[in-house]
């Protein structure tokens, strides 16, 4: 089985199965709430809520087939011991003067264990969905991700959350050089900048899809929803 996609129908071997994971990138309130990190830079939320019901479709597919999940959450130690000069500097510089462990009706920004720093409420993982908690913008650096994949057996990711440009975009990337398959579903998806998320969906797509594929919600879904569930997920009967 497979999802109509670009630039090729996804997966490229046709096998949908559990060895697909799907990543849900940095869905935190910092990025999707009022008064968030996001918030004090100057973007509006309105674009980073609008994947959300399609995140949760998603998300209800993947659980009913028992595939594996994975959430991420960007932030940083609160003695600020793992975020660069030039990252701290940067994180300020716009209107508000507010960056990166400045306080916020949220808590810190980007802090972890912060509530600005948490999953929001309604895409909150279940037991047994890991969150990678990461210090920068791919999932893959300095974090354990690369092991979890493997030992869940994993090849292929469906990749959505935010920001398209940057840490999903970054997150990609590494998954392909790491040789695993990636699609990246439009709608589940959201930059700040309109123009710079459809370029990076643009991007994955060229070379014959050089980081992967790009799909549509509803392509993505109808598939899922075509899987019964302990078809392809690995699963035996007991010996009797």
């Amino acid at each position: 089985m497979d999802i109509p996609a670009e630039p090729y129908r996804w997966p490229h071997d046709r096998d949908l199965s559990h060895t697909t994971a799907l990543v849900v990138i940095d869905m935190q309130n910092d990025f999707c709430s009022p008064g968030g990190y996001l918030d004090h830079q100057g973007y509006p939320l309105e674009p980073m809520r609008a994947p959300i019901p399609h995140i949760a479709r998603l998300l209800s597919e993947f659980r009913r087939l028992g595939w594996p999940v994975f959430h991420t959450r960007e932030g940083h130690r609160a003695d600020l011991s793992d975020v660069s000069p030039r990252e701290l500097f940067r994180s300020r510089n716009n209107t508000s003067g507010l960056g990166i462990g400045d306080a916020g009706p949220l808590g810190r920004l980007l802090i972890r264990g912060e509530k600005g720093h948490d999953i929001i409420p309604e895409l909150y993982p279940i037991a047994g969905e890991p969150i990678i908690d990461k210090p920068g913008r791919s999932a893959f650096t300095h974090t354990d991700f690369d092991l979890l994949l493997k030992i869940k057996g994993v090849k292929k990711l469906v990749i959505v959350g935010v920001t398209t440009d940057v840490c999903v975009h970054t997150t990609m990337r590494d998954a392909d050089d790491r040789g695993l398959e990636c699609l990246l579903v439009k709608e589940g998806c959201a930059a700040a900048v309109q123009k710079l998320g459809e370029a990076a969906a643009e991007m994955v797509a060229c070379e014959g899809g050089i980081f992967g594929a790009v799909a549509g919600v509803e392509d993505v879904v109808k598939a899922l929803e075509g899987v019964a569930v302990g078809v392809g997920t690995g699963a035996v009967d007991a010996c009797t």
